[in-house]
């Protein structure tokens, strides 16, 4: 499996100096695939095969699922996409879903554990990269688990080099977390209806720092707040002054038994006084109530936040890392 993480595939990893050609409906490029299997563009249709498809992967990998409908919906709705052309779904003979793999500045390749060693990931990778410069991208990016030592090296065959580096990481709760004593003029409470336009402001001029692209608030929600598994209520904002200051935003995946945090962010001018750790307790402490006994979240090396998350009480499960390959001289 070439797998991206949720976190991850949210920053734009800038692939060119000119706007590439994603979203334009061209020819289907179908991938030179071993014998025995069959491509064909995806459809809005095949959401449902391609989700179990990936927690398939999922599980082979970290034994957990992390991946809903909903963060497939999200990659459908990215902007320059076009599924005709951006997409392509790999059958084996009895018609069964056997790997996918999409392209839009990011890329991400999954091949199923049980067709796994056969070519699949290799000739998806290759797919990728024509289609990439078919777009007119002078880079492409793939995320791969550091622990899949044959995917790495597959990547690294092809050319692709380290660009940053991702963490899952985790905070058990065997018993319910302590939260804090709130900051001096903070007031914390959940996300309710008529917050979102804010929050999605926060979190776009939180993550500007390091992210290349701002995402509209459609594109936005489709990764947060309009996702079935999206969790107001054990979602934390924090406010000074009756303006919002930091939110912390939750999934409840429903084949997940830990908690998961999409997404943190603190405005600038109110970094340092414990708001991120504050939010986070709050988060951890919501899921512990609702039996929950674990929660993660990622992160990756140019947020600078992995200290942050260690403090708190957070361990690093797993890493991988985004490579990239330059596609033009």
């Amino acid at each position: 499996m070439i797998a991206r993480s949720q976190a991850v595939a949210q920053k734009e990893f800038w692939t060119g100096r000119s706007a590439p050609h994603y979203g334009l409906v061209m020819p289907f490029l179908p991938p030179m695939l071993p014998p025995g299997y069959r491509s064909q563009p995806a459809t809005v249709d095949d959401v449902g095969a391609i989700r179990r498809l990936v927690a398939d992967c999922e599980r082979a990998v970290d034994g957990r699922v992390q991946t809903d409908a909903g963060s497939v919906a999200a990659v459908f709705a990215r902007p320059g996409l076009a599924l005709d052309s951006d997409t392509v779904l790999v059958r084996d003979r009895s018609g069964r879903l056997a790997a996918w793999a999409w392209v839009e500045r990011h890329s991400e390749v999954d091949v199923h554990p049980n067709h796994r060693g056969r070519g699949l990931g290799a000739a998806l990778l290759d797919w990728a990269g024509e289609r990439a410069l078919q777009a007119g991208s002078e880079g492409i990016v793939q995320t791969v688990p550091d622990s899949d030592d044959g995917t790495v090296a597959l990547v690294r065959s092809r050319g692709y080099a380290p660009l940053v580096t991702a963490w899952l990481l985790e905070f058990p709760m065997p018993d319910e977390p302590s939260v804090p004593e709130t900051p001096p003029g903070i007031v914390v409470r959940p996300l309710r209806a008529g917050d979102e336009p804010a929050v999605h402001l926060l979190v776009q001029d939180a993550f500007d720092e390091w992210q290349e692209r701002r995402q509209s608030y459609a594109e936005w929600a489709k990764h947060t707040v309009d996702r079935p598994t999206f969790a107001p209520a054990l979602s934390p904002l924090a406010f000074y002054d009756n303006q919002l200051v930091g939110a912390a935003l939750s999934l409840d995946l429903p084949e997940s038994d830990e908690g998961y945090v999409e997404q943190v962010a603190v405005r600038h001018d109110q970094r340092g006084r414990g708001i991120a750790r504050q939010l986070l307790r709050h988060a951890f402490q919501s899921f512990h109530q609702t039996g929950r006994r674990c929660c993660t979240l990622w992160t990756h090396s140019d947020t600078g936040a992995l200290d942050l998350y260690l403090r708190v009480g957070m361990k690093v499960r797993h890493s991988s890392t985004v490579f990239r390959k330059e596609l033009r001289d």
